[in-house]
């Protein structure tokens, strides 16, 4: 083993031989036993062996190899040194290798040596990011879960920070080709994550780009396969990946597949379902989600019979009046709940589908369901009347600040909600019934409308309340308002519950929480 003066010596050598350093091999050959010396010789030996490594390429194998050793040294300051030179060794057909090396070090605990993990491979991501891609996903596709995760979290957080002389369309293509190739096999995180990275390529911002997206969700939502709604697995991935390709719709890349599966699997299915997910409102959720899909529905096969599927759900929302005693007062029947937040959901979506065939109330339906409807839509709207006036009441003269307490805020949705159901209500009280008026839809957020803006829906352009309140359970807000006419939800937020599971189960062992355990140890 060299001592520390040796290892200076040759690398005076190699120092100084200039354009001749190639014909020294026996002073490079000093420098990496180095790495079988002390602390301080480690130390020099980390320095020194990238500085010469382009000169001596029959002796690269022995120099990338002596350089990982010193990567996995236990002393850290060694470690980090080494991890730090590494870009060094990424030449040529080395890079993949050494971008391998690298994503396999991810897996390290220690803060500093993470970061000098990710630095490295930016450093050579702007060298060669073909090459470096490659060795990112082998590691995704077949290394440890640790590894595989990091390097996951690395594309969907470091990508989009990279120039676009580095993002080159030829780079952006291999990323959707090797993330096809990952989608067959993931957890429910993991797709998200690579839908993040994916719907944040330049090349899939087009209308086309869209539509692969949405094909993608499709294929990793099943929906060739029949619902089971018993199953919480298959209704949270339902859920998720429909949540993933909401915001890729929009007028030109349809969300027809969607809409169909949702009216002819899981509308009547609605009263089954089950969730893993505490505390979720899981019949709400699929509603709005449908809701939401719902405006950009292309021109579907069996329309009639999905859009008489969504009436018949929405009939069950809508009760008749109460029978009246001959006095004139109730006959003792319970006054009905009104749900109003299901009913705003599910008359939209029937709103929306409507416009595709404006004659259904009036010629696909027999006059007595007819009038059934009509009686059902006039009880709802007296109802609807008496709470939007004990709203309006109930927030009169409150601005700023008094506006922003739950329980205002609860009553600012709960009347964006009644206003909504108004709106629709007029509409189908129309001869013969309209559709033609818009509505924002009550969760969604304000956004404003940019010049130049491809996409642009009327369910995104119009102000609406905070995306959330803390409200309590829905329970205690129908004890607080007691409004005579029913109740509407509390659960006012967007859609966003921990992602769990696994999609593709059964194509590679991961399933729904369980990946493969693969102890590779180093396979570098």
């Amino acid at each position: 083993m060299p001592t520390v003066e040796e290892l200076y010596r040759n690398y005076g050598i190699l120092a100084d031989a200039t354009e001749q350093v190639g014909q020294h091999k026996d002073a490079y050959q000093v420098i990496l036993d180095g790495v079988k010396g002390g602390t301080k010789e480690k130390r020099l030996a980390a320095q020194f062996i990238p500085k010469f490594f382009k000169h001596f390429p029959e002796l690269a194998d022995s120099a990338i190899n002596a350089q990982l050793d010193l990567c996995e040294d236990e002393d850290v300051s060694i470690r980090r040194q080494a991890i730090k030179e590494l870009p060094q060794f990424a030449t040529g057909e080395n890079l993949p290798r050494v971008a391998d090396i690298l994503t396999q070090l991810l897996q390290t605990d220690d803060s500093a040596e993470f970061n000098l993990v990710n630095n490295a491979l930016l450093s050579i991501f702007k060298m060669d990011a073909k090459g470096t891609l490659g060795g990112l996903f082998s590691q995704i596709l077949q290394g440890e879960d640790i590894v595989r995760e990091r390097a996951i979290k690395f594309l969907s957080t470091k990508l989009k920070t990279l120039p676009d002389e580095v993002l080159t369309k030829e780079v952006e293509e291999l990323i959707l080709t090797e993330s096809k190739k990952v989608l067959e096999d993931v957890t429910g995180e993991e797709f998200v994550l690579f839908m993040k990275i994916l719907s944040g390529l330049k090349s899939l911002q087009t209308v086309s780009g869209r539509q692969q997206l949405v094909e993608l969700v499709a294929e990793q939502a099943d929906l060739e396969q029949t619902f089971n709604p018993s199953d919480p697995d298959c209704v949270d991935r339902l859920l998720q990946c429909t949540r993933q390709a909401v915001p890729l719709f929009s007028k030109n890349v349809h969300s027809t597949r969607f809409v169909t599966y949702f009216c002819e699997q899981v509308l009547p299915n609605l009263g089954s379902l089950t969730t893993p997910v505490e505390g979720l409102d899981i019949q709400l959720e699929v509603l709005k989600l449908l809701a939401e899909m719902s405006s950009f529905c292309g021109d579907m096969e069996k329309l009639e019979t999905n859009l008489r599927k969504l009436f018949d759900k929405l009939l069950e929302y809508m009760p008749l009046p109460p029978e009246e005693a001959e006095n004139g007062e109730n006959a003792g029947n319970e006054e009905p709940k009104l749900q109003f937040s299901y009913v705003e959901c599910l008359l939209y979506s029937f709103h929306q589908l409507g416009r595709k065939l404006p004659d259904f109330l009036t010629a696909k339906l027999n006059a007595e369901k007819l009038k059934d409807f009509k009686i059902r839509l006039q009880y709802f709207a007296r109802g609807l009347q008496v709470y939007i006036r004990q709203l309006r009441l109930a927030l009169q003269g409150k601005t700023g600040e008094a506006l922003k307490t739950d329980e205002n805020k609860i009553k600012v949705v709960a009347l964006k909600i009644t206003n909504n159901i108004n709106v629709l209500i007029k509409d189908l009280f129309h001869i013969p019934p309209s559709y033609k008026s818009t509505v924002t839809l009550s969760w969604k957020p304000v956004q404003k409308v940019e010049l130049g803006q491809k996409r642009a829906s009327e369910d995104t352009t119009s102000g609406s309340p905070p995306k959330k309140s803390s409200a309590g359970p829905k329970r205690d807000a129908r004890q607080i308002y007691n409004p005579p006419s029913g109740k509407y939800s509390s659960n006012l937020g967007n859609f966003n519950y921990e992602q769990r599971g696994a999609f593709r189960g059964s194509r590679g062992g991961r399933g729904w929480g369980a990946r493969g355990n693969r102890s590779r140890g180093r396979l570098y």
